[in-house]
């Protein structure tokens, strides 16, 4: 029996969440939530189902756009970034976590507790830039690619889960961090590794509506 996983949706958010007070991040492990989150207080669907699902998503664009991989990669990505700008509430809400104070910690948050609440997987952090500003997230178990070999002509153009670094993207812009985003590799394109980087432009400032202080 594949592992479940949470549904991905455009609305609230990527999962449902249950009933009860949202769990603090304050005085327990970053890893310790996610894991009550994703046990508790996440409905769940069959891995397979959500593979394939996702499969005939990237099926049909592939057909829409007649094999064009820069504009599918464009597309994915944007169907993340749209889930991305929702998803970050239902966090929020869920895990009540403070406002990360540097990189390091956004890199924690986002590997041991955003994506096993709602991938039930844990990558691995790597690669960090010099000034601690960019990245990587190594992903050992993606369950968007259960399953999948990409065509050969697929194999040098497409970003078969960019749907994830749309996802990060929006995310990160909705707490005020405009980063790049992007895969540097994927097994399924016969790389040894599946890695993305993610690298802080700037920290955006908080906006004020007109007429308040």
């Amino acid at each position: 029996m594949s592992r479940p996983v949470s549904t991905i949706s455009g609305q609230s958010g990527l999962s449902s969440s249950g009933s009860g007070a949202p769990l603090g991040g304050q005085g327990r492990s970053l890893k310790a939530t996610g894991d009550d989150i994703w046990k508790n207080k996440t409905e769940k669907i069959n891995a397979e189902l959500f593979t394939l699902t996702y499969g005939a998503i990237v099926s049909q664009l592939c057909e829409d756009y007649d094999r064009d991989f820069a504009k599918i990669n464009d597309q994915l990505f944007q169907m993340g970034y749209n889930i991305g700008v929702r998803l970050i509430e239902d966090f929020l809400a869920r895990t009540a976590l403070p406002r990360c104070e540097d990189m390091v910690r956004t890199s924690e948050v986002i590997s041991k507790c955003a994506f096993k609440v709602f991938l039930n997987i844990s990558p691995k952090v790597t690669n960090w830039s010099a000034n601690k500003e960019a990245f990587s997230l190594v992903i050992n178990d993606n369950p968007l690619s259960d399953f999948v070999e990409l065509p050969m002509d697929a194999m040098k153009g497409l970003w078969y889960s960019n749907v994830l670094c749309g996802v990060l993207k929006g995310a990160l812009e909705m707490v005020q961090l405009d980063c790049d985003v992007a895969f540097v590799s994927d097994i399924l394109r016969g790389d040894q590794l599946t890695e993305i980087k993610i690298k802080l432009n700037r920290v955006l400032k908080d906006e004020i509506p007109i007429g308040e202080d």
